[in-house]
């Protein structure tokens, strides 16, 4: 990496820290472009060279994780059932996906805005679609791996509706908690992963609950 590429790299971490300090502390509605680009003693202009607005900000780092996830999602062996693959892939990248974080902003700030975008109805919205986009990128490679024409056979999709569904979940227990760590994260995600099977399998009158 040249001078200047490692001078927009700055310039553009600055304006994502930013960003998230500010949606975090005053809330995302109440902070503008402008503001951001004060922040960090830049014109609205060059903010718009970074970002095409505020939302890309807020999501920018969901969105590299999200990307190692899938990769993750790629690289498991064949044999692996598909939802073992998913679970796998979620919890075994979960360092790599904490230093991608650590290397742009702190984590502490990362899991204070997804408190915010669970709070803010326009981010947790774009959220969600972006999930369901995420399903479907999931559902077909999972239908790959498997063999399988994703539109002929509902098992990939209806496996990832679930897999996503828990960690759907879990975000949402996670951020209505005292507990804003990354690992507390992992660890409320793992907990509901592993009681898919029995979940599906069990007879819940006659099993203890968890």
């Amino acid at each position: 990496m040249n001078l200047r590429e490692r001078k927009k790299r700055r310039t553009r971490d600055a304006l994502l820290r930013a960003a998230l300090e500010l949606f975090a502390t005053r809330g995302y509605e109440e902070t503008t472009v402008d503001d951001i680009a004060a922040a960090v003693d830049v014109s609205q202009r060059t903010f718009f060279r970074y970002f095409a607005g505020k939302e890309e900000t807020a999501f920018y780092v969901p969105r590299l994780a999200e990307t190692q996830v899938v990769e993750a999602v790629r690289a498991r062996p064949p044999g692996e059932a598909p939802l073992e693959a998913l679970r796998r892939a979620v919890l075994e990248s979960w360092d790599r996906i904490n230093e991608t974080i650590e290397e742009i902003v702190p984590v502490e700030l990362h899991m204070r805005v997804y408190r915010v975008i669970e709070s803010t109805p326009a981010l947790l919205a774009a959220h969600l679609r972006r999930a369901a986009e995420l399903e479907e990128e999931l559902a077909r490679i999972i239908a790959e791996r498997e063999g399988l024409d994703v539109d002929a056979d509902p098992r990939p999709r209806i496996v990832v509706a679930l897999f996503g569904g828990v960690i759907r979940v879990t975000e949402r227990l996670w951020s209505a908690g005292d507990d804003l760590t990354l690992e507390g994260m992992r660890q409320l995600t793992a907990t509901y992963l592993d009681q898919v099977g029995p979940a599906l399998a069990g007879n819940w009158r006659t099993e203890q609950s968890p």
